[in-house]
């Protein structure tokens, strides 16, 4: 059986691109890894920060809603981001950097069983430092020399993803069941999921919460994908999905990986997403994210794209 060996990468919504642009260049040290639009509309930016090349496994992707209102806190929802970063001396040096540039933060803590620190970014997005401890991390990922960060703290990639759901039972089943998680640890309310046994990498966190629906808007999570090999390796998965009971939305060509999203029975919506070919296919290394780029069917519409997009940096 094929099984899932990671997060391929997550989903938000900001109002502001400019301001996300700056919060995570300046701040947080990544890499703006492609500039381009969201393909079903193209009046909004999509934008990618990760590592040098935007791995799978450390894309970070906002649409900008320039209308979006603010996000209204409730269950059903994907509710924090983990952020490996190297060592427990990488967390002092984070928490002293937020002190600095007035990022909302909290105190040193332990998170899904790690040292870590919780944040938030400046739309009120939740995310979290986790120690990664010296643990293995994808080989394929690769530090961006030209960051802010000190080298020696420069975020990794991404850590555990929360889930917060009114069923956790359901959602246990999906990720167990489906797609091969195993279980780490559960108590009443919480369980912990791991694609590979070990690895935060590809670790779910699922808190199970009665109440109203999030609403979402500025600062919310939009959907997370997970990594599958190609396109033989997907279509493969569309069919165990379906088999699953779900519905599942097309497989889409997204010119720099092809996908296919489905929602769980919370209303959580996944993506299942190839490796490559990946987002230097259209730009060398050295200049990625640099320019707006389109994939080739919308390259016609350049000029009337460009007009209705306000510039970011």
């Amino acid at each position: 059986m094929n099984k899932i060996v990671g997060h391929h990468h997550i989903s938000m919504i900001t109002k502001k691109g400019q301001q996300n642009n700056q919060f995570y260049q300046k701040v947080l040290g990544l890499r703006r890894v492609k500039k381009t639009v969201n393909q079903d509309d193209p009046s909004m930016y999509h934008l990618f920060y990760g590592d040098l090349t935007g791995s799978a496994g450390t894309e970070l992707s906002f649409f900008e809603i320039p209308m979006v209102g603010r996000t209204k806190r409730g269950t059903n929802a994907i509710t924090r981001i983990g952020l490996l970063v190297p060592s427990y001396d990488s967390l002092l040096y984070w928490k002293r950097r937020f002190e600095l540039l007035d990022v909302i933060h909290g105190e040193l803590t332990m998170y899904a069983g790690r040292d870590a620190l919780h944040f938030e970014d400046c739309e009120g997005l939740r995310l979290v430092l986790i120690n990664n401890d010296d643990h293995e991390v994808p080989a394929y990922w690769q530090s961006w020399d030209d960051s802010i960060v000190l080298s020696e703290h420069r975020i990794l990639g991404m850590g555990s993803v929360e889930i917060t759901v009114q069923s956790l039972d359901s959602l246990a089943d999906t990720l167990e069941n489906l797609f091969g998680y195993e279980l780490i640890s559960r108590t009443k309310h919480e369980a912990i999921y791991q694609s590979i046994k070990g690895e935060a990498f590809g670790e779910i966190v699922i808190i199970e919460k009665d109440g109203p629906n999030e609403k979402p808007g500025k600062g919310s999570v939009h959907h997370l994908a997970i990594r599958v090999k190609d396109g033989e390796e997907l279509r493969v998965w569309k069919q165990r999905i379906q088999d699953f009971g779900f519905e599942v939305m097309k497989i889409t060509d997204r010119y720099y990986f092809e996908s296919l999203y489905f929602k769980e029975e919370n209303g959580i919506l996944f993506e299942l997403a190839t490796d490559g070919p990946g987002f230097t296919l259209d730009s060398p290394v050295e200049s990625l994210g640099k320019d707006l780029d389109l994939p080739p069917f919308l390259e016609n519409k350049r000029k009337e794209i460009e007009a209705q997009l306000a510039p970011i940096e």
